[in-house]
């Protein structure tokens, strides 16, 4: 019998935790393994966290861990992997958009040998939105090419991949571009995505960029080849150009064109230069936060949990 550990970042999500918890320990009745619940409020200003207290003081899988303040679901995602004890550790959303019960075919497949089991979306159609579409092209393209095409946004991994991702220790990165990254077996488990019933989205267009930005900085060389190709080549057609101007203007007597001109080409070059500067600026920006050696969060309160 194996201790399986269930992941879950919350924020404001109190009106889902009740319908969640009855969803979970059925899955938990109908397993012969064993079950820790590990809720990670990531800031919450509701009502979360004392619903998550009152369940936890009437069952001890039920555990809780809470931050200071909002660090991210991806920081939500680390401190459970650091604070489980699973042979193997699964993460799913409080909202309940990815079925629960994946959990028991996630089970499955790990006892079949896998060490990273996701779950693909599938039949969406008509919700996934053009920026999600560009973003999963963009990385399968130029970053994790076994990122599934629709996206993941729930797995199940092994202990030994937990224990590589604690070891690794990176901020402003993707817990699942590390997951994908670590190159353990993978099993993917297609699923339907279904609509929340209660409480709104927090994922926001901000986070959605910042990701973005994060997985191509820490899985892809690509931006750092961009600037180089995009510099020569603005370089060689400025060296055409100029040589044109210089020849006409010796062999044909031609006026040098005017203002208008001069304008045009300062206002495109001075754009991309800025461009890659502020490209750089990413990597240099995590480098310095790197160097800080700040947390990647802070913890309020742990319930639950043994004083070790």
């Amino acid at each position: 019998m194996s201790l399986i550990s269930v992941i879950i970042p919350v924020l404001n999500e109190e009106e889902n935790i009740n319908p969640l918890y009855g969803r979970l320990n059925g899955i938990a009745k109908n397993s012969v393994h064993d079950f820790e619940f590990i809720f990670i409020d990531d800031g919450s200003t509701d009502n979360t966290f004392s619903v998550l207290r009152k369940i936890s003081s009437e069952d001890s899988r039920f555990k809780i861990i809470k931050f200071a303040r909002n660090f991210g679901s991806h920081a939500a995602c680390l401190a459970g992997l650091m604070c489980a004890k699973g042979d193997a550790c699964a993460l799913i959303s409080a909202d309940m958009q990815e079925p629960p019960e994946l959990i028991q075919h996630f089970i499955k497949q790990w006892e079949n040998g896998y060490e990273i089991i996701m779950g693909v979306r599938e039949d969406e159609k008509s919700s996934v939105s053009f920026f999600s579409k560009l973003y999963y092209f963009l990385v399968r393209r130029f970053a994790l090419k076994n990122m599934p095409e629709k996206g993941t946004d729930t797995f199940l991994i092994d202990r030994k991949v937990v224990d590589a991702i604690k070891g690794m220790k990176e901020k402003n990165t993707s817990i699942f571009g590390l997951i994908l990254w670590s190159g353990f077996s993978q099993a993917f488990i297609p699923y339907k995505r279904v609509n929340r019933q209660k409480g709104i989205s927090k994922w926001t267009f901000g986070k959605k960029i910042k990701l973005f930005i994060d997985t191509f900085v820490s899985f892809s060389y690509f931006p750092i080849r961009l600037i180089s190709f995009i510099g020569i080549t603005v370089a060689f057609i400025g060296f055409i150009y100029a040589s044109i101007v210089i020849f006409n203007r010796l062999f044909f007597a031609k006026v040098i064109e005017g203002w208008a001109s001069l304008m045009v080409v300062l206002l495109i070059v001075s754009g991309i230069q800025l461009v890659m500067l502020g490209i750089l600026g990413e990597y240099l920006w995590r480098n310095f936060d790197e160097s800080r050696n700040r947390p990647t969060f802070i913890i309020d309160e742990m319930i639950g949990f043994d004083e070790e």
